[in-house]
């Protein structure tokens, strides 16, 4: 479950992280009225689950009341990645100093969490990692002792963060102990402020809480609201899919969540970026495949669609009719690439033999093929 800005930053100031005041606003009125209330530079924020709302023109600075309705009244109603602009977020403007990055990502590498620290805040981190990885701190937190303030203070000095190096550290470990104590796969801030005049405060969050741990946070069930979800998520649920929406064009279908993230891999790899990730699961008939795909090519960002098979108690015969009844039926009209492996493969090449489909041997060479298309 995904959290807006201002419900990861009511999180995180219930476990004592400074974070600038703020509310939500529904109308151009309500964010005037707040403004006035603040009486003060205000910055409103589009509320939306995706990223880059700054680059859409969703984040506005505002200098007074007046400026305060004309920005929100420009940013509700606007279409970011394919979500509608209901809410607002009307907040008090920090006088910045300097911006950094802290998050807390869930790293299977080290069976625990990984800690990421950046002198180079208030940008993607991915950015970061891509363009200047040395850039970026990691330290690896005990899932038992947790991450300490001597430690935190530590992982500050090493990152060259400049300012109060303990209340750097405490928001680090605010941060930690909301992450553990709602049970979250993902929480950042970005930026980490330091203010002019050196408080440190959380001036932008993002936490994503792990669906199958919301029976033990009935507090947090109030925070879900499937109206903001991508829509494509929210129809995937109905289906029973772990589906994902990512911001790439390729579609991806697999059974199994290892062969999935594995796809994915191989459509970056040949240079290609995944615009879902879409796990069927083991056993799919052709009814669920046809839902796959139908669910995928509803995608406008979708230009090619990847399915890896590996057949075992998923019949590749039962995933080649839900694909040819997708193309029977017209719903198939984008370029797609197939592997499939295992049980009744024969059978599944038989009845795709003279269907406008390809199957490939190996997902590397059905993935090449489909991002080839794609890109034409």
């Amino acid at each position: 479950m995904k959290l807006h800005e201002y419900q990861a930053k009511e999180l995180l100031a219930s476990y004592g992280v400074p974070v600038p005041p703020g509310k939500i606003a529904r109308t151009p009125e309500e964010a005037k009225a707040i403004a006035n209330e603040y009486n003060a530079l205000t910055v409103i924020k589009a509320q939306v689950h995706v990223g880059g709302r700054g680059k859409a023109g969703g984040v506005k600075l505002a200098k007074d009341a007046n400026d305060a309705f004309e920005k929100a009244q420009a940013i509700l109603g606007m279409d970011i990645k394919g979500l509608t602009v209901k809410k607002v977020l009307v907040a008090k403007a920090v006088d910045i100093a300097k911006e950094y990055y802290c998050g807390l990502i869930h790293d299977r590498n080290v069976q625990s969490f990984t800690l990421m620290v950046s002198k180079e805040g208030g940008v993607d981190i991915e950015e970061v990692a891509a363009t200047n990885p040395e850039a970026i701190t990691r330290f690896a937190i005990d899932p038992i002792k947790g991450l300490r303030a001597f430690e935190a203070r530590q992982i500050a000095l090493d990152a060259g963060l400049e300012g109060n190096l303990n209340k750097i550290a405490a928001m680090m470990v605010g941060l930690w102990n909301a992450c553990a104590g709602s049970d979250a796969t993902l929480a950042e801030i970005n930026p980490l402020v330091i203010t002019t005049t050196g408080e440190v405060i959380a001036a932008d969050a993002k936490i994503d809480i792990d669906d199958n741990a919301m029976s033990r946070h009935p507090d947090l069930e109030a925070y879900r609201e499937v109206e903001a979800e991508h829509p494509l998520e929210v129809e995937a649920k109905a289906f029973g899919f772990s589906y994902v929406k990512l911001d790439g064009h390729i579609g991806v279908i697999g059974n199994g969540a290892g062969l999935v993230m594995t796809s994915l891999d191989v459509v970056s790899r040949v240079g290609g970026k995944a615009a879902n990730f879409l796990d069927i699961g083991g056993g799919a008939k052709a009814e669920i495949v046809y839902n796959a795909v139908k669910l995928v090519c509803k995608d406008p960002d979708v230009k090619g669609i990847l399915i890896n098979i590996f057949g075992g108690i998923t019949r590749a015969d039962e995933v080649a009719k839900g694909v040819i009844r997708a193309l029977e039926e017209g719903i198939l009209n984008k370029p797609l690439a197939m592997r499939v492996a295992g049980t009744a493969v024969a059978e599944a090449n038989e009845l795709l033999k003279d269907k406008p489909i390809n199957i490939y041997p190996t997902m590397m060479e059905a993935a090449t093929a489909v991002v080839k298309e794609a890109s034409a």
